[in-house]
């Protein structure tokens, strides 16, 4: 923080109001491309790369948690070598050549498979040249996404906080209200408008438009820099509670004292911890002092931090230690919403018209759990939340754990109803006839399949929101980014999870011979089966989260001290992670 009051009192006339339209746009338009190009992507990868519904769902989910994934070492990256600054530059100049490269798949032949003629178990395959130029431009989209989503909010933070000035706080917070808008409104243009111009237009168009609109972000972000204010780098939270763990391997086998006399543990001087609590004692060897003269630099600094941490360290390691079992809770959510492939697919066999002469995408029905997530938050914060105070006495009106369970159990009840409505579908392909023809349009309404998005949305906005709170309520102030970074890895196993999930389902069903739940003519499919799957899956997961409720209730040492934290504190809603 002193760096960045230095900066700004160097720099009296950068930052402020004038460099958000800047970072606004960055932002808005590199979200339009990139969920332009997911929403849809399921269809590209089966025709232009004859890759099964299984598979392509599969390198999607990995290409989510590749994306998901590197958030975290841009964040670490961008706080401790490049800055904020350079880290968007280089996340936005990333992102457009995959784009670029993507692009070029749709427009150059020998890029691509020759699509199958009619519906075959056997197609063309694809050469090895024509994966390594897919999958790279795959990369070069997470690398970018990987700078960008984690330094993009805070970069424009940089802008409007300045030391002694306490009237921009309410600056920062009007540009987290249209930082969040942006985002949501850019989501919906995303499945909406881009995807229909990829199915209006053909991939030659609907691919290059992205390209156009994420070189329009590199712009606008690049033709503001003179303006920015640029943080340098320091050191990462993040990589002081690495060091804290390598410290605490290294020193395994050193024996504890007997008592927790500061004299034993490294704290510096204007740290409130003095000495270290008593659960996971284990990782109190990270701070303990063998030889001050070998550990101790003559300022009180650590000679080699990987080899000495200090108490807040540690004690900040532990706070997430503390939080990993409701934290592993929340996997099953996600896995469940990255099934939209399956949903897509459904939805192109289905009569998609809204109207007589506008026929919704299929990849555009994503659009109404995002309507409902908005709706269910506006809903809660301005109408129950007031309702609720009254009766549970507690400022956000449910518990952060109560909202967590009710979006577990709704996501449950989703999977349920996509289950029921894709066993009608598949009834009525199979009673027309269309049993060997995937692209047959049942007689059937589309519209079918907005209950459970709606259900799906719901169920992430309370779970989401409920997870943030919780985290918030349990970690100290410093530590208020780690909830945004343990949400980010969440979704990250989730869509992992989520890939070995069908890869394993796609082979279990399909051996001897039998045709997989998940075919790619999900008409002989079960896809209705994998549904019933998710959703016990989830009912699993709910009474898992039940028996980690109880943990919590019972525990020691700062666990038990949710039932009145979680009352006082106000979930940061800033640190929600965009749908």
């Amino acid at each position: 923080m002193d760096t960045e009051t230095q900066l700004v009192e160097e720099n009296p006339r950068k930052g402020g109001l004038r460099t958000m339209p800047f970072i606004i746009v960055n932002e808005s338009f590199e979200r339009v491309a990139s969920y332009g190009l997911q929403a849809n992507l399921i269809i590209y990868l089966m025709k232009y790369y004859n890759m099964t519904a299984a598979a392509g769902t599969s390198i999607l989910g990995i290409w989510t948690a590749l994306s998901n994934g590197l958030a975290i070492v841009g964040a670490i990256i961008s706080d401790s070598y490049c800055g904020r600054f350079k880290a968007v530059v280089i996340g936005s100049i990333s992102t457009l050549i995959g784009m670029i490269i993507l692009w070029l798949t749709a427009m150059i032949p020998q890029l691509r498979s020759l699509p199958c003629p009619q519906f075959q178990h056997v197609c063309n395959g694809t050469t090895a040249f024509q994966l390594a130029v897919l999958f790279s431009s795959f990369g070069f989209m997470s690398v970018g996404a990987g700078f960008i989503r984690p330094c993009s909010i805070i970069f424009g933070v940089d802008q409007l906080e300045k030391k002694g000035k306490p009237e921009n706080k309410r600056l920062v917070d009007s540009y987290f209200n249209w930082y969040y808008a942006s985002i949501g409104v850019s989501t919906i243009l995303a499945v909406t408008t881009v995807v229909y111009i990829q199915e209006r237009y053909g991939w030659k168009v609907g691919l290059g438009i992205p390209v156009i609109l994420m070189f329009l972000s590199v712009s606008m972000f690049l033709i503001g820099s003179p303006w920015y204010i640029k943080v340098k780098a320091k050191e990462s939270l993040l990589i002081g509670l690495f060091q804290a763990v390598v410290a605490a391997f290294r020193k395994r086998n050193t024996r504890l004292p007997l008592t927790d006399c500061d004299d034993y543990y490294r704290w510096p001087l204007e740290s409130e911890v003095l000495t270290p609590s008593n659960d996971f004692r284990c990782l109190n060897r990270a701070c303990m002092i063998e030889d001050p003269e070998r550990d101790l630099n003559p300022d009180g600094s650590a000679s080699n931090p990987w080899n000495l941490s200090s108490l807040e360290q540690v004690e900040s390691l532990k706070a997430i230690v503390r939080v990993l079992p409701m934290w592993s809770t929340g996997f099953m959510i996600y896995v469940t919403m990255n099934q939209f492939s399956f949903s897509v697919l459904q939805a192109k066999t289905m009569d998609r018209h809204v109207i007589p002469q506008f026929e919704l995408p299929a990849a555009s029905f994503s659009v109404f759990l995002i309507i409902a997530l908005t709706i269910w938050i506006t809903f809660y914060d301005r109408v129950l939340v007031p309702l609720l105070s009254k009766y549970t006495g507690r400022p956000r009106g449910l518990s952060p754990v109560t909202r967590m369970g009710i979006g577990l159990l709704v996501s449950c009840m989703s999977m349920a109803l996509s289950a029921i409505t894709e066993s009608i579908r598949q009834q009525k392909a199979i009673e027309e006839g269309h049993e060997d023809d995937p692209h047959a349009l049942v007689n059937m309404s589309a519209m079918w399949l907005v209950p459970q998005y709606l259900l799906l949305g719901v169920a992430e906005a309370a779970h989401a929101v409920g997870q943030i709170e919780f985290f918030y309520s349990l970690f100290p102030k410093s530590m208020s980014s780690i909830a945004s970074a343990m949400y980010t890895i969440g979704t990250a196993v989730a869509s992992l999870v989520g890939s070995i999930l069908v890869s394993g389902v796609d082979w279990l069903t399909s051996t001897g011979g039998k045709t997989s739940w998940l075919s790619s003519n999900i008409n002989m499919g079960h896809l209705d089966y994998y549904f019933w799957l998710l959703a016990f899956l989830s009912l699993l997961n709910f009474f898992y989260f039940v028996m980690v409720c109880r943990l919590y209730e019972t525990g020691k040492d700062g666990s038990s001290r949710l039932s009145h934290v979680a009352e006082d504190k106000e979930c940061d809603y800033r640190l929600l992670h965009e749908s």
